[in-house]
């Protein structure tokens, strides 16, 4: 029944499940759990040019991590080649990609110091060939001390990228996973990114330090890079079952407007367990709430990237009921 990209509506009548509608949530997600297997007909429009986007929060616990590797690997998915560059020492992004990251490997601290370059920096994920990572070890903890007394400081990522000529190798988004702070590390992703994503989790002190995250973006546009700007915010951790999740979200989206994606991630137990698997939650479990709301989210985005009036065309956004995904929060 899975075999090829389209699902076969007569072979899925004769299965033990034949007699579900399709119109029922579970066939839905289980046809669209089979477009995540078989992602030959997922294919979604390249971007004009090479998109570069730092994800940045330096609140911690707000999904940003689990947001860049999983809107990479949603992307892959579907047709496009994604470069995840790891700049947080803990190395979580390389962990969910399944990348080595042991002391010894190359990897992002090396490139900022110009050691390497970024050709030998770059590994392939094992579970797409079309999501790539430049991983990051233990090594990162001390760059920003050694960075302080360097030429060009706050550049050193721009200038590593741009003579690389990430161009050559047909990529089409660059996703840049800072640590949880506004240092050195934080400010190269904003110098070598024209855009910023920031996640925001549904919880109270979402938009505390928010308001300092924007000023130092600013900062960075009036004095190194004028192209930056804030152009995707995702809410994270989406609880259905609480007023407050839904004040939260009416409130970012008041404050960000149309930067604020429509597809929300709801809070999943399949998104937490993947990294432990060295998974993205596509991977881990694709029919999962959490997998299919990274696949909207990507697939607005690109519809974004292309200048798509009604991003809706591209776009089914999987709804997240009032009582929230109950399976999933009970461990399905």
């Amino acid at each position: 029944m899975l075999e090829g990209n389209a699902f076969d509506s007569e072979d899925f009548s004769r299965t033990p499940f034949g007699g579900i509608s399709a119109d029922t949530p579970i066939a839905a997600e289980a046809q669209r759990a089979s477009q995540v297997l078989h992602p030959g007909s997922m294919n979604i429009p390249k971007p004009r040019e090479q998109r570069i986007i730092t994800i940045a929060n330096q609140k911690g616990g707000v999904g940003k991590t689990t947001t860049a590797v999983n809107l990479a690997a949603a992307l892959a998915l579907q047709g496009m080649t994604v470069l995840v560059i790891d700049l947080d020492p803990q190395g979580n992004a390389s962990t969910a990609l399944g990348v080595d990251h042991h002391s010894g490997v190359p990897s992002s601290y090396e490139l900022l110091i110009g050691e390497i370059p970024v050709q030998d920096a770059i590994q392939q994920s094992p579970h797409n060939e079309r999501l790539l990572c430049i991983p990051a070890t233990i090594d990162l903890a001390g760059a920003e001390i050694e960075l302080v007394s360097m030429v060009a400081r706050e550049g050193r990522l721009k200038t590593a990228i741009q003579e690389a000529n990430l161009a050559g190798y047909e990529i089409d988004y660059v996703m840049i996973d800072c640590p949880p702070s506004l240092g050195l590390l934080t400010v190269n992703a904003m110098v070598a990114a024209k855009e910023v994503l920031i996640p925001i989790q549904c919880e109270y002190y979402a938009l505390e330090g928010v308001g300092q995250l924007l000023r130092n973006i600013g900062l960075v546009q009036s004095h190194l890079n004028p192209e930056l700007h804030v152009s995707t915010v995702v809410l994270t951790m989406y609880d259905g079952r609480t007023k407050l999740a839904d004040q939260v979200a009416e409130e970012v989206r008041g404050h960000f407007g149309d930067a604020v994606l429509r597809s929300v991630i709801p809070r999943s137990v399949k998104v937490s367990e993947a990294p432990g698997y060295g998974m993205t939650v596509l991977d881990y479990d694709p029919g999962s709430r959490g997998a299919m709301s990274y696949l909207d989210a990507g697939r607005e985005m690109a519809a974004r990237s292309v200048g798509a009036t009604n991003a809706s065309d591209l776009v089914t956004a999987t709804p997240v009921t009032e009582g929230g995904d109950v399976n999933e929060e009970r461990g399905r």
